[in-house]
């Protein structure tokens, strides 16, 4: 039997599939700011495309991709802002939009921690991998870097509602990995180079938070968080322990 001034501690593995109490308004109050994170990332995009297309595409050249050449390393971070053309611009922003959201409504932070591995990855891809003497610019590695990070989240998270997203989202593009093929003209290896990064992103940034499920008390007995009766007195299972390891320490 539990003693009544004892804290439970039996608890189940971590293994919930449910959004705790407050989460949803959490997730809406995060929702509204990656609204608006994805819009200043397009509104972004396109002032440097204008930019970019009044230079006759000079900085795509300058500051894109140059694979295998050890001054471009930095131009990974310039690159995903760099379009060659308005046709390329324009076939990146609507997925961008979509799967940027999609991967910022839980946390604009982690969010941010996402982008940052999937360019280093998608970049490194490129880098790597892509033809010596050519160029590759484009947000299309983000794109898939996304795409792949919302796939696994719902795994790692063990969220049901990103689960579901991830699914639908990969039935809804199942075309899109096709430009994971190689093909001429297309950084088939900036992609690939992408989901890998998602993936990875996925498993760095899941949710460790340690979750309760519904209906099992944390607390036996009326205890507070922390051991303690509402009386402000110490739990007798927390004095035992304390006197244990004093005990062990030879104290």
């Amino acid at each position: 039997m539990t003693d009544r001034g004892e804290v439970s501690r039996q608890r189940k593995p971590r293994s919930s599939w449910q959004i705790g109490t407050g989460d949803a308004e959490t997730v809406l109050a995060e929702a509204q700011k990656a609204l608006f994170v994805m819009v200043a990332f397009l509104a972004i995009l396109w002032i440097v495309q204008i930019a970019n297309w009044a230079d006759h595409y000079q900085l795509s050249f300058e500051y894109g991709i140059r694979p295998h050449d050890a001054g471009s390393l930095p131009d990974i971070f310039s690159a995903p802002f760099l379009h060659f053309s308005w046709a390329h611009i324009e076939g990146n922003s609507g997925p961008l939009f979509i799967f940027g959201f999609l991967a910022a409504y839980r946390g604009v932070v982690k969010f941010l921690g996402v982008t940052l591995v999937v360019a280093i990855t998608s970049g490194l891809g490129a880098w790597l991998f892509e033809s010596t003497h050519s160029v590759g610019a484009g947000a299309s590695g983000i794109v898939f870097g996304y795409f792949g990070y919302i796939i696994v989240r719902g795994l790692f998270d063990r969220h049901p509602v990103d689960l579901v997203v991830g699914l639908v989202m990969a039935l809804c593009f199942a075309y899109q990995f096709t430009v994971l093929l190689p093909q001429n003209g297309i950084g088939w290896q900036d992609h690939i180079g992408g989901v890998v990064g998602g993936v990875v992103a996925g498993w760095v940034f899941r949710d460790r938070r340690r979750r309760t499920p519904a209906g099992e008390p944390a607390l036996l007995g009326g205890t507070k968080p922390g051991g303690t009766k509402p009386g402000g007195t110490t739990s007798g299972g927390s004095r035992a322990a304390l006197h244990k390891e004093l005990d062990d320490l030879g104290l």
